[in-house]
């Protein structure tokens, strides 16, 4: 039932996704998701926990694979894996849902305890320090906006300003210097 929640919020957010459309989605009925969680704040939260609970396998699975143990090499295996993983547009848009539902005290929460976590993985896993840490999530913030607007596909000195070196599902990443910022 989670998967089918994370694909339904994905798909409408948080205010615009009824129980009973997750219900149908999971091929169950709504009073039984409700014996499970008291509501759909609850369901929302358990979905994102889920959501961040894959990016740590696959930022996992993404340092063991690793060509060394610099940390450069670490955050860049793990950045890739990041970058294959959202081409899950589910998982994407849950995060991009969550942050604009982050005003709901407990999807804030949830939102700063997903993020803490990966953080704490980020610089555990790498061995990097805090600068290192911050640049690596910043990018993958980075990543989530060129993803969303597609900028890899406009040809544009702004957009491959944004693109340059962000790994992403779609044609790939730029690998120019750019043109400026025009």
């Amino acid at each position: 039932m989670i998967a089918s929640a994370i694909h339904v919020f994905a798909a409408s957010g948080y205010l615009g996704t009824p129980i009973t459309a997750v219900a149908e989605h999971a091929g169950i009925s709504p009073a039984y998701v409700f014996k499970l969680f008291p509501g759909k704040k609850q369901l929302f939260v358990a979905a994102l926990g889920r959501c961040f609970e894959l990016i740590q396998e696959a930022l996992a699975e993404g340092a063991e694979a690793a060509s060394s143990v610099e940390t450069e090499d670490v955050l860049d295996a793990m950045g890739g894996a990041y970058a294959d993983l959202i081409a899950d547009r589910d998982l994407l848009m849950l995060q991009v849902h969550a942050l604009s539902a982050a005003d709901v005290p407990e999807i804030r929460e949830a939102m700063r305890r997903g993020t803490a976590d990966l953080t704490r993985f980020a610089a555990d896993r790498s061995g990097g320090g805090a600068r290192q840490v911050q640049r690596f999530i910043a990018t993958g913030q980075l990543c989530h906006l060129v993803t969303m607007l597609e900028l890899d596909q406009v040809d544009q000195p702004w957009a491959r300003t944004l693109d340059l070196g962000i790994r992403h599902a779609g044609p790939g990443p730029r690998d120019d210097e750019g043109e400026g910022v025009d």
